[in-house]
């Protein structure tokens, strides 16, 4: 049984589903007792079809998970490169085909994720005479394993917040648009080209006629593509708070103008429906999203070969003091 701050959970490794995660549960401080929150979790699948209808590749189409196994085909971790400094690693076992026992040293890694981001701050000016700060470093606790399966390295990470939220994260992620320039390729004959990996994606509950919908109709879909234009700039409208809706993105793109070949702005929009609960009073915990945009063939190798990793320096001399 594993614990942490307010946390406690049993990490189990198994040979198909790799890390489970089970009976974990919270500690609730004001009620001095614990909630189990997941009874068990562990990736199921990781189905992979790559759905080219030509002769070569049409049959390829794997269970990453089922197949071939996560747990078995867990590889050990690097200190310092797959996990941090102060990460505890733990081996692994699993029964071989003649029942013999297969230790996978280094299989998992649980460490304390600082990644300097703020879990929430607030200022308090409601008290007559009075100015009241708070800023809480948002600090996780991670469990890490990667599964090499063919040429794929799956990075599985299950993040646990003293909030209250456990968050599974992949290291391999998927790509809702890719943008490409046709008249530019790469030696291999690839189109050179930049991708959207896509964060929280939401949809307005009003009605598209409704006169605020009308307003902020760019939410109407996740991704818009339009010609440049150096007018077009603001999607609410050059002058949002003087809008009826004729001058957005959702009119602009009703122009139909072709695209190919031409300078093209791409816009992108993310967001969250925060549904208030009882765990927002009295500070609420900062929600987190975005996207990234990642090269696509736009290098011919990966960048950062030909780059020096940074030097892990340690200052003896140097001390924290609150």
């Amino acid at each position: 049984m594993e614990s942490w701050v307010n946390w406690k959970f049993h990490l189990g490794f198994d040979i198909r589903a790799s890390p489970i995660i089970s009976l974990a549960s919270i500690y609730d401080l004001k009620k001095q007792k614990y909630h189990q929150v997941l009874y068990r979790g562990f990736i199921f699948d990781l189905f992979v079809p790559y759905m080219d209808p030509t002769e070569e590749w049409y049959y390829q189409t794997f269970f990453d998970s089922g197949e071939y196994g996560s747990g078995q085909s867990a590889v050990s971790l690097k200190p310092l490169a797959d996990c941090p400094a102060n990460a505890v690693f733990l081996d692994a076992y699993y029964a071989s085909s003649d029942g013999t026992p297969v230790k996978i040293s280094n299989a998992v890694c649980i460490f304390e994720n600082h990644a300097g981001n703020i879990m929430w701050r607030h200022t308090e000016l409601g008290i007559p005479g009075e100015v009241i700060r708070e800023v809480r470093l948002d600090v996780s606790l991670v469990v890490r394993m990667v599964a090499t399966v063919g040429n794929y390295d799956y990075i599985i990470d299950w993040e646990f917040k003293p909030s209250g939220s456990i968050k599974l994260g992949f290291g391999l992620k998927l790509a809702e648009l890719v943008v490409v320039n046709p008249n530019k390729k790469t030696k291999v004959g690839n189109n050179v080209g930049y991708r959207l990996i896509p964060g929280p994606a939401t949809r307005p509950l009003l009605l598209y006629n409704d006169y605020p919908q009308i307003r902020g109709a760019f939410t109407n879909k996740d991704v818009w593509v339009t010609l440049y234009n150096k007018s077009e700039k603001w999607a609410g409208g050059l002058y949002v708070d003087q809008s009826q809706g004729d001058d957005t993105l959702a009119v602009w793109s009703l122009r139909n103008r072709k695209i190919e070949n031409k300078d093209i702005v791409l816009w992108y929009t993310t967001g969250f429906h925060h549904v208030p609960c009882q765990e927002d009073f009295p500070v609420m915990p900062t929600l987190s999203g975005g996207f990234e945009l990642r090269p696509t063939n736009f290098f011919d190798s990966n960048p950062v070969l030909k780059t020096r990793p940074p030097n892990l320096v340690h200052w003896p001399n140097c001390t924290n003091k609150p």
